[in-house]
């Protein structure tokens, strides 16, 4: 890749896991009423056809990984396992007073923290409390990450038994190096033992989470790790470029220096050179950071044009309501979404209460959907298209004029009413999403908000 164009556009910006962004959301969030009022006409329009996804975050860690900067609490206390989920599932029941009716549900996704921090039983008593109240739609789809080193087979047996067949197992990178600075131990053996369990027990797709930029990572330690990761041959891989935003209370990320990154043109030969191995090794692009296999259905919507992407990442298809339980978790109606308070204690005593734990959301006008879809198009299918009579048809052409010096590198071509991603804009998309970004353009951050684009 042209150095020139990565120093050019390796500015920050959002990851558009939503649009509008977390920062550019509403200053005062929906009231309870309003949100309640938000996922009753959604549920209400798609039950009976799409059916509705639930992300579950589970928070808890023994041990502080330090480039992580999700919501965690590290603890080796796993008394606070059963309180967690009791509160969890009294969560959901508020969201069934609101349905009224049975939920069909199409896809469940254990997020974290560690998911597999809980004991197999405990995520049997989730999963129970989940399914003794819905119903699932044909083909959903269940989904958890796992940690190489206490993922257990009972974990997986239990998990596939309640209706998993997807499992995703954090790695990061295998050199034992870059593992230690980032406090994130696990041999290879584990990782094998534990895909070789998956596969015997009937998963059938496995991911693999794997970071480019990480401190002490270089072109030896990135062809190791994928050579291993070859090797194992998952299904699907994220290969995420390392995020350094310490500023927000991410403090393991203070344990290293900017000196420990690789930066520039090093970090982005990491990723090329990762790229070029998962493509020789008979791997897909699919979207931003995301490779497939030709046999895994993500591939398939990725053809099909039904890929989705959420707070969950990239999904087979679209559901319009998305359901954050958890602490800290985001909820998505698709016209407004909603976040739980981020402190575990406050999550459990708002919620034992009696009371949705919502504390910011943003509803959305009528310009955020039309750009949300636009950008989401781009993020997915690496191409939009809008109507020319729209009446945000003259905001696009200004979007086109703000292309134009990207168009001329070659990361895009432009016409009237399309735009669409070249090979060499992929790496770049963050740069041309934010091109469309209206509330980033009209109010531009004057302080650290995202991390580098590239």
């Amino acid at each position: 890749m042209n150095s020139e164009l990565i120093q050019k556009y390796n500015v920050p910006g959002p990851r558009y896991t939503s649009y509008p962004t977390v920062p550019y959301w509403d200053a005062e969030a929906p009231t309870i009423e309003q949100w309640s009022e938000k996922v009753k006409a959604t549920f209400d329009a798609t039950n009976g056809g799409e059916g509705i996804s639930i992300y579950i975050h589970l928070p808890f860690c023994e041990r502080l990984c330090t480039y992580c900067a999700c919501n965690k609490r590290i603890t080796v206390n796993h008394g606070v396992e059963k309180p967690y989920i009791e509160a969890v599932l009294k969560e959901w029941q508020m969201y069934l007073a609101i349905f009224k009716e049975t939920p069909r549900i199409s896809e469940i996704h254990f997020g974290g923290g560690t998911p597999t921090f809980f004991s197999p039983e405990n995520l049997k008593f989730l999963m129970d409390g989940i399914k003794a109240t819905s119903e699932y739609v044909e083909g959903a789809a269940f989904s958890f990450e796992g940690h190489p080193g206490n993922t257990t087979k009972e974990h997986l047996q239990t998990l596939f038994e309640a209706g998993f067949t997807r499992l995703s197992l954090g790695i990061q990178d295998f050199d034992q190096a870059v593992q230690q600075i980032i406090n994130r131990i696990q041999a290879y053996e584990e990782v094998e033992q534990v895909t070789k369990w998956a596969r015997e027990i009937g998963y059938t797709s496995i991911n693999f989470d794997l970071i480019f930029g990480l401190p002490k990572q270089n072109k030896n330690t990135i062809i190791d790790t994928i050579q291993k990761t070859n090797i194992l041959k998952p299904e699907r891989i994220a290969f995420y470029s390392y995020a350094h935003v310490p500023w927000v209370k991410s403090v393991g990320q203070r344990l290293f220096t900017e000196e420990d990154l690789p930066k520039g043109d090093e970090k982005r030969e990491l990723y090329e050179l990762g790229k070029k191995m998962f493509l020789d090794n008979g791997y897909v692009e699919i979207g931003m950071d995301h490779f497939t296999l030709k046999e895994d259905e993500l591939f398939a919507a990725a053809e099909e044009k039904t890929l989705h992407r959420n707070f969950m990442g990239y999904t087979p298809s679209h559901t319009s309501l998305l359901l954050g339980l958890g602490v800290s978790s985001i909820s998505d109606t698709w016209t407004a979404f909603g976040q739980n308070v981020k402190v575990v204690e406050q999550y459990q005593k708002i919620v034992n209460s009696g009371e949705l734990p919502i504390f910011k959301g943003h509803l959305l006008n009528d310009e955020d959907l039309f750009l949300r879809k636009q950008i989401l198009n781009i993020m997915c299918h690496f191409e939009t298209e809008w109507d020319v009579a729209s009446e945000y048809a003259a905001y696009m052409e200004e979007v086109r004029s703000r292309l134009r010096e990207m168009e001329a590198d070659g990361l895009l071509k432009s016409s009237l009413g399309r735009i669409e991603v070249t090979e060499l804009g992929i790496p770049f998309i963050r740069n041309i999403c934010m091109s469309l970004d209206a509330r980033l353009w009209r109010s531009k951050p004057t302080t650290q908000l995202f991390s580098a684009t590239v």
